[in-house]
């Protein structure tokens, strides 16, 4: 009787489990999940241009590593050399390296993630002015805050003078940073997954794009969470990430903005 009864639970078990599916993970998913993964690895031990140095004497190119050092002390602004620097590395693992894997990996036109122009410019552009309009109010307030001050503007200029033309070309730089986000998590994490996950592709890209603001003010943490699903869903539906850079973007600089007017430099 009891081995009759282990015999019976070990069939059940067998056959349970010869009826489970097989994951099936595609090669799309499988080269988006993984490869975003490296590049936010990357971007998080890479990007500080001392950390650049740091690795390059880990893998004994110390030539290079003073190489850039001295490139970097006979800038005229150490500042606008790091901070380029850091849009150029994010530029390369939020941008350049995943339209690569795009092309040659996955093998899908970039225009099916995001990049492109949205179907209804004039809606998206209703979109952006009701978002906009929100926002700025929110903005000048926070911009007020002891907490942004200190991490707002990015550039921080020592003087008025300072402002043309170094501002202006971190600016510059600032808005490729935006548009090479946008596409990361927008476009090639939310489109490269939503046909194994539908809408849910939104909801997996909102956790490691809340993540990379942990080191950013509480509020502006928390307000990621909101953003990164509103702008999720917009380039979800209208296939096109052009609306989410525009008001990332635009909310950005309304911040440095204001930021500098409290800081008595406009």
């Amino acid at each position: 009787m009891i081995k009759l009864s282990i015999k019976s639970i070990k069939n059940s078990l067998i056959n349970s489990l010869s009826i489970t599916p097989a994951p099936n993970v595609s090669k799309k998913a499988l080269v988006v999940i993984l490869l975003a993964a490296l590049c936010l690895v990357c971007i998080r031990y890479l990007t500080g241009f001392e950390q650049l140095i740091s690795f390059l004497e880990l893998i004994h190119l110390d030539s290079l590593a003073n190489y850039f050092t001295e490139l970097r002390n006979n800038t005229n602004d150490k500042q606008l050399f790091d901070l380029i620097y850091w849009t150029t590395c994010r530029v390369f693992f939020y941008l350049i390296i995943p339209v690569i894997a795009i092309k040659f990996f996955i093998q899908k036109r970039i225009s099916d993630f995001g990049w492109k122009l949205s179907d209804d410019l004039n809606k998206d552009l209703k979109i952006f002015i009701a978002f906009f309009c929100f926002m700025f109010p929110l903005v000048f307030w926070v911009s007020t805050q002891e907490s942004f001050l200190i991490k707002y503007p990015f550039y921080r200029p020592s003087s008025a003078d300072q402002i043309y033309p170094n501002l202006l070309i971190w600016e510059l730089f600032y808005f490729l940073q935006f548009v090479s986000l946008e596409f990361f998590f927008r476009g090639f994490v939310v489109h490269g997954l939503k046909e194994e996950i539908g809408d849910y592709s939104v909801l997996v890209m909102i956790i490691p794009y809340c993540m990379i603001h942990f080191q950013k003010p509480f509020l502006e943490t928390i307000g990621a969470i909101l953003a990164g699903v509103i702008l999720g869903y917009l380039s979800l539906r209208k296939n096109s990430i052009l609306t989410g850079i525009a008001l990332h973007f635009s909310v950005a600089i309304t911040m440095d903005i204001f930021a500098l007017y409290h800081l008595g430099l406009l």
